[in-house]
């Protein structure tokens, strides 16, 4: 008896397989540590080969933890890690490391395109702005300065696409990522017009074929199967990107209360459902994204902060050094809960931070490689737990931000990624944008949004909003009200929030200066 959909999520921190019953119940999931290295100059790559090994291994280990999984399983869907550049040759072998969405060595050539006045057309084609994360700024790099890597590639995948390919043997990438950098969101197809303007026409021969997974799948090959001791010829979808999978399985496709919803990950991606292309709003900024929905017509505007776990991350790692060098210890947990005791002995707005503490700069609502993180207000009076608060209420003043850049702000939050679970950092959100804020019971949004899809594709569902009924809307909580005392406290930050960021620019890039010559100096002397 076939029962058992598997979703798998290669994301930046973690590789997962999970197994899901028919009607969205999860029943088991494995999980490896990913890989990746930086580089000199603002490179992020991670190898391919080790990649797809470690994929296939979470296979086998969900087999071990789920009986007879091989002859149980209707599909599997595949997602993972957005933008970024994996590129294989003829015989599909890899030609380089993949670039990753944290690499940054286009910013430039992105800076220039930006200036251009026609990099407005390409803005409405693909109704996203343009960032070093994507592939056509990485495309238009690497003409220039690494040809002979272009020269050898066939074809240009995206993580998930290799991951696919890998599990069938097909070239191909999906409406959400096709059409994302190089494409016109109207149409879900590529845009000649868009690939002129970012100068990569003649690399138009690497971009694989855009297939639907709610319509279309391909057989597992037999060496794959053979690598995971799954069923040769199982039906094997390739869904969209991660964080479109992310939205879907954490509530943002519901087509009556039109929610926002915020993943707070690694990244923090802001999110609002837009039913018709006329509703898609495109800001003077030329920020943000649109990304087709795996429905017809459906489309999920995205706003995105480079870093937002990584704030809190940088902040809790300085006191459990400090703790470490004393010989003190402190779990996960107990840190949590050492967070939740700062905050709540804090006062609220008395100082600013600028959550840019990812080396790639920022991305939403503005763009620039340059930015980086940094308090502004501190006096004598300001403890370690007054700069805790204060990171909490930067990522949640960012989330605002981009909320802001794509319309009115949301009345309802659907919340997702590791940082939902902290009370201190709902509660602070929700006051910041002026919304109630619903999670999900739902562990893993992003493998149920890809099971999601292979469940449409395989007749499971008549629809996903069918799949939705059944997958999502059980699971989520009830709604947590806005705190308004907090919320008008807030409401009096907006303003300096906002100038802080546009009048730092001028620093950050008179920063940037001499560090952007050491790396070039780095460069040279490796060549």
């Amino acid at each position: 008896m076939r029962d058992v959909l598997i979703g798998i999520d290669a994301g930046t921190s973690v590789i997962k397989s999970v197994a899901f019953d028919t009607a969205g119940r999860q029943i088991a999931a494995a999980a490896l540590p990913n890989k990746y290295e930086t580089l000199p100059g603002g490179g992020a790559e991670q190898d391919l080969a080790r990649t797809w090994l470690d994929t296939a291994a979470t296979l086998h280990q969900l087999a071990d933890k789920v009986p007879n999984l091989a002859s149980r399983t209707i599909a599997i869907a595949v997602t993972g890690q957005g933008d970024g550049t994996w590129l294989i040759d003829r015989e599909g072998e890899p030609v380089a490391k993949g670039w990753l969405w944290l690499d940054a060595r286009a910013a430039r050539v992105v800076e220039e395109i930006r200036a251009r006045p026609e990099d407005r057309l390409r803005f409405e084609k693909t109704g996203s702005g343009l960032a070093a994360c994507q592939q056509g700024s990485q495309f238009a790099f690497m003409k220039r300065n690494m040809p002979e890597i272009l020269a050898k590639a066939a074809t240009a995948f995206h993580c998930k696409d290799w991951l696919y390919f890998r599990l069938t043997g097909e070239r191909a990438t999906d409406p959400s990522e096709g059409t994302f950098t190089f494409g016109d969101f109207r149409t879900r197809g590529y845009s000649d017009e868009v690939l002129d303007v970012l100068g990569v026409t003649d690399l138009r021969h690497l971009l694989p074929p855009i297939v639907d997974g709610t319509r279309h799948s391909a057989g597992l090959s037999q060496a794959t199967a053979d690598a995971t001791g799954l069923i040769t010829g199982t039906p094997v979808v390739l869904a969209y990107v991660d964080v479109v999978c992310t939205a879907l399985g954490a509530g943002l496709f519901d087509r009556k209360h039109k929610p926002g919803c915020s993943i707070i990950g690694s990244t923090g991606m802001h999110m609002r459902l837009a039913e018709t292309p006329d509703e898609v709003l495109l800001n003077e900024a030329a920020t943000g994204y649109t990304m087709t929905m795996p429905a017809p017509g459906v489309f999920a505007q995205m706003q995105s902060n480079m870093a937002a776990t990584l704030n809190i991350d940088w902040v809790l790692g300085i006191a459990s050094g400090i703790l470490a060098s004393q010989g003190i210890t402190r779990s996960n947990g107990e840190m949590i809960a050492l967070v939740d005791e700062w905050i709540s002995v804090s006062e609220p707005a008395s100082l600013l931070y600028q959550p840019y503490v990812s080396e790639a700069g920022e991305r939403g609502p503005f763009v620039d490689a340059n930015a980086r993180a940094g308090f502004v207000g501190i006096s004598s009076r300001h403890g370690y737990a007054d700069l805790v608060r204060a990171v909490f209420e930067g990522l949640a003043f960012a989330a605002r931000d981009c909320y802001a850049a794509m319309g009115p702000l949301p009345k309802e939050i659907r919340l997702t990624g590791g940082a939902a679970r902290s009370p201190a950092l709902r509660k602070i959100l929700g006051a910041a944008v002026g919304a109630d804020i619903r999670t999900s019971e739902r562990e893993e949004a992003g493998a149920a949004g890809a099971a999601m899809i292979a469940a449409v594709c395989v007749g499971q569902y008549a629809s996903m909003d069918e799949c939705v009924g059944e997958w999502v809307t059980p699971l989520l909580g009830a709604a947590e009200p806005s705190d308004q005392k907090l919320a008008a406290i807030y409401e009096r930050l907006v303003p300096s929030y906002t100038l802080a960021h546009e009048a730092l620019r001028p620093v950050w890039r008179s920063m940037a200066a001499p560090r952007t010559k050491t790396d070039v100096t780095k460069t040279d002397l490796t060549n």
